[in-house]
């Protein structure tokens, strides 16, 4: 009989440094088990050496698929890519720094038998290599989004390190959107998923190709593009400040009335129109935020283009 494929998809970004650690570790792991296997490097755009590293281990293991990007488009789309070209019944989403370790591919394979699940997705217990204070901007970030989410509630300390069959990767597939976090759009499509946890591991060499700045960004994705709850919070904020204004019209006009005008008030008057100022300049950028989305969206430009792919 046939043995079942599975495709693995690996995002790679000027990764010269631990491409070759990883392809082997990945191969000690996968060469054990009785499974084909086909690994779908996407090379996004990356201008140092892990282009031509990538063709080497093309070249010694026709099990790679290497699909180059005609630039950088980013890891979300990269993940895209890999996801429309994969052949296999199932889908292993992997890093190419190795914190997310290919050892426990067979757990994660295992776990998806057992269970039947649709996704299994890795849930870290421990985060080796990273600082307290993206530990805790990481948390606070999945408690926001989870509680301004909506229908969707995306589990806490996961990444893209996960497990899907074919039917979640059909289902992926059929979304489009240009503007993706794709942890959100992994627990939109909901079906039967189940965590395996783990502890994440340093990388194994180079450096992280995110910055807070980068980081930030895709919170905002997130956040704009799995809730409303900001635009009724800027609202709120309108309808509150108001009422507090309309009162204070009163006010201002009875006072006048019974005890004259003076100069008086001049500094508190400064201090709420900067405050007020500063609301409309936050309403108004909670605003931009989406329509930038909408345009974005209504563009229907192509997540990526290819440049070349090499495979069997």
């Amino acid at each position: 009989m046939t043995k079942e494929l599975i495709s693995i998809v690996i995002p790679c970004y000027n990764e010269e440094e631990v491409i070759n650690i990883c392809h082997d570790a990945l191969t000690k792991v996968i060469d054990d088990m009785d499974y084909n296997f086909e690994i779908i490097y996407i090379n996004d755009g990356s201008f140092d050496n892990t282009k031509s590293l990538l063709e080497a281990i093309y070249q010694k293991d026709k099990r790679a698929v290497i699909i180059n990007f005609s630039r950088n488009f980013g890891k979300e789309a990269a993940m895209t890519a890999g996801i429309d070209n994969a052949r296999g019944g199932a889908l292993i989403i992997l890093d190419a720094d190795l914190q997310d370790p290919p050892s426990l591919i067979p757990d994660m394979i295992a776990i998806w038998k057992e269970t039947g699940a649709d996704v299994v997705y890795g849930q870290r217990i421990e985060r080796e290599g990273e600082t307290w204070f993206k530990k805790f901007t990481s948390n606070g970030f999945y408690n926001v989004i989870n509680f301004i989410a909506n229908n969707v509630e995306i589990p806490k300390n996961t990444g893209d390190f996960r497990l899907m069959n074919r039917r979640s990767i059909d289902a992926l597939i059929q979304l489009r959107e240009k503007h993706r976090f794709m942890k959100g759009l992994f627990a939109w499509i909901g079906f039967h998923q189940v965590a395996m946890q783990y502890n994440r591991e340093p990388r194994a060499a180079g450096k992280t190709k995110w910055n807070y700045f980068q980081l930030f960004n895709l919170a905002m994705e997130g956040i704009a593009g799995f809730s409303t709850k900001p635009l009724r919070v800027a609202s709120l904020f309108g309808l509150l400040i108001s009422i507090a204004s309309f009162m204070f019209g009163i006010f201002i006009i009875f006072k006048t009335l019974f005890y004259g005008s003076d100069v008086a008030g001049w500094a508190s008057i400064s201090v709420m129109i900067a405050f007020l100022s500063g609301i409309q300049l936050l309403t108004i950028g909670v605003l931009g935020e989406y329509i930038g989305r909408i345009f974005g969206e209504t563009k229907k430009r192509p997540l990526y283009f290819i440049d070349t792919v090499i495979k069997k």
